[in-house]
């Protein structure tokens, strides 16, 4: 579905991701891991038309989309979350997700972006009433509210960004099994931001680590949380602890 060559992102004199390639297949789900200023929002925000790649190629379903418009690329089948929510305050739940789907795949019509948006908030558990505010959601609410909007543009594709910041863990097992469900119940393909390794460890397929911009490994969950590089990248951060997380997680999926 998606095949990355060679992906560069320098802003000034400074590399902020470097001669990057990977490959996602259809219904998988992959894993994007690494340190603060690894470069994974950067290359979000590549796939996502938010910033134009210096170099490299982003084919998606075999077309380049490399440097094409945020809008067009949402038209294409590419939906995205964001790490920090930023609803529309003054509109209701029911009304950010459908003007999400308004500009989702085409639609150009009220009763298709409703639609839309009856089917994401029904698949995130949030309520469909029309007039429910924003303003009572809570961090988790906030969480699959961002995710009922990216699905009401009909992704192919979807780029969730750090979907468990700021929850509890019961929260987090919940939003990991909810990604699962997308993908499982919906078949969308995924690549997932995440800082919470032991919780990811347990739902993705494969994952892809970045250091300084660079892709230092990728594999599945049990090779890449052995793999030295990584251990080494992640002994600033409590390695020990981080490392025996994902293990754990892995236990508990049965891997």
């Amino acid at each position: 579905m998606l095949t990355v060559n060679g992906l560069v992102k320098r802003f000034g004199g400074f590399t902020a991701v470097n001669n990057v390639s990977f490959r996602v297949e259809q219904g998988e789900i992959l894993g994007l891991i690494g340190p603060n200023g690894s470069g994974k929002s950067t290359i979000f925000n590549m796939l996502s038309g938010t910033l134009v790649p210096t170099a490299g190629s982003i084919l998606f379903d075999g077309a380049e989309i490399a440097g094409v418009a945020p809008h067009r690329i949402i038209n294409r089948g590419i939906g995205r979350t964001f790490q920090i929510p930023r609803p529309f305050h003054r509109l209701s739940i029911f009304e950010n997700v459908a003007l999400a789907g308004y500009y989702g795949q085409g639609r150009h019509s009220r009763a298709k972006a409703n639609e839309a948006a009856e089917k994401a908030l029904h698949m995130v558990g949030l309520t469909t009433d029309r007039h429910a505010t924003v303003d009572g959601l809570g961090a988790a609410g906030l969480k699959k509210l961002e995710l009922a909007k990216a699905l009401a543009t009909g992704p192919k594709l979807l780029l969730a960004d750090e979907s468990l910041g700021g929850l509890d863990e019961k929260e987090m097992d919940a939003a990991a099994d909810m990604l699962r469900k997308i993908r499982d119940e919906l078949g969308i393909t995924i690549i997932w931001v995440e800082h919470i390794m032991g919780v990811l460890m347990r739902v993705v397929d494969r994952v892809m680590v970045l250091d300084h911009g660079e892709k230092i490994s990728e594999g599945l969950p049990s090779a890449v949380s052995s793999d030295p590089r990584v251990i080494e990248v992640y002994l600033g951060t409590d390695a020990d602890s981080t490392l025996a997380a994902a293990g754990e997680a892995r236990r508990r999926a049965g891997d």
